[in-house]
């Protein structure tokens, strides 16, 4: 058999982000679905629900696909991904649902998250301007998360009411088994996805001469983001924005302690994996991020429809800027192998 030639192999390696991108979607969309039905059912709390289960669901996506990329030799896209899909989550996915819909919320139910969040990426910034993400650093994360988690349950038990389900019209669970089925698959389906769309960036990368860790700001970002858009968007039309908020939250906190707590027990990030604009560039856009989002739910109690735009052109603006500060930095560019 003739050997590709690299336009062909760039075609395969685009079909293939294509469908590890369709993929994390459908995954995601299912396990969701499935973890707020079975979390509906036995009865646990509405916020508390947006914030850990759905968050941790729709956060699968990017578990998957640092863990595999990190083992894979590129931390870059591991960490870029968690990055630019924090970013992403705020300016995409609440302004896109803002568009659609305002979004009011309760910044009395909502402080104690938010200021978990700006805690959770004042540690990504220390650790990226440490240079390197180690176990310990992992296994702290982790215990961090736990720790708030299992206090959020105690505070939140009392007080918050059950939540909503969000399904697939026409597509009702008959029974738990039958979710829980629907949750396996969803996790094969992400899994799979996760492999297509790292194997399809790092050669997309190579071939056309993108740093990796641009690869996991921009596209891997936007991928494994819209299980949380599509979420969003489902939740938004049922009126049920504590389950929104509480899931954006919820998700930018999982993918700095949870994700990169995990990925560094499974490969420690070295400080080849983050680069001089993750440092110099990144961090402070993540930040700026979040202190933007709070300024407007604490001031504004709401996020409106010019605030949603705004949000939006502010996302467009940053992914081209990205190419901009990144484009002919070849430093962490994977050599490409046929495989």
């Amino acid at each position: 058999m003739d050997e590709l030639n690299q336009g062909q192999i760039l075609f395969l390696a685009c079909g293939a982000l294509g469908l590890g991108i369709w993929m994390l979607v459908r995954g995601g969309d299912a396990t969701v679905n499935t973890s707020v039905y079975l979390a509906n059912k036995f009865g646990l709390p509405a916020f508390f629900v947006g914030f850990t289960i759905v968050g941790f669901g729709t956060s699968l996506p990017e578990l998957i696909v640092s863990i595999n990329a990190n083992l894979k030799g590129s931390g870059g896209i591991a960490i870029g991904n968690v990055i630019g899909s924090n970013v992403a989550n705020i300016l995409l996915v609440l302004g896109a649902v803002a568009c659609i819909t305002p979004l009011i919320a309760c910044p009395r139910a909502l402080w104690r998250d938010i200021v978990m969040m700006l805690l959770a990426t004042l540690i990504l910034m220390g650790l990226l301007v440490y240079g390197a993400i180690t176990s310990v650093a992992g296994v702290l994360m982790l215990t961090l998360l736990t720790l708030y988690i299992i206090w959020q349950i105690k505070t939140h038990s009392s007080t918050d009411s059950p939540a909503p389900i969000i399904e697939e019209e026409g597509a009702p669970y008959k029974n738990t088994w039958v979710a829980i089925l629907f949750l396996v698959l969803g996790l094969v389906l992400i899994a799979l996805g996760a492999e297509f769309l790292v194997r399809g960036a790092q050669v997309s990368a190579s071939i056309i001469g993108i740093p990796d860790a641009v690869i996991g700001l921009t596209v891997i970002a936007i991928g494994t983001s819209l299980p949380e858009l599509a979420t969003g968007i489902a939740a938004a039309r049922k009126g049920e924005t504590d389950l929104l908020l509480g899931n954006i939250i919820g998700s930018n906190v999982f993918n700095i302690l949870f994700i990169l707590g995990i990925s560094s027990l499974v490969q420690p990030f070295t400080q080849e994996s983050i680069s001089t604009q993750m440092v110099h560039f990144d961090m402070w856009m993540v930040m700026a991020v979040a202190l933007f989002f709070s300024f407007f739910i604490f001031a504004f109690k709401k996020i409106g429809r010019m605030a949603g735009v705004t949000m939006l052109l502010i996302y467009c603006a940053y992914i081209l800027g990205l190419f901009a500060l990144y484009w002919g930095e070849n430093s962490s560019i994977p050599s490409y192998s046929p495989l």
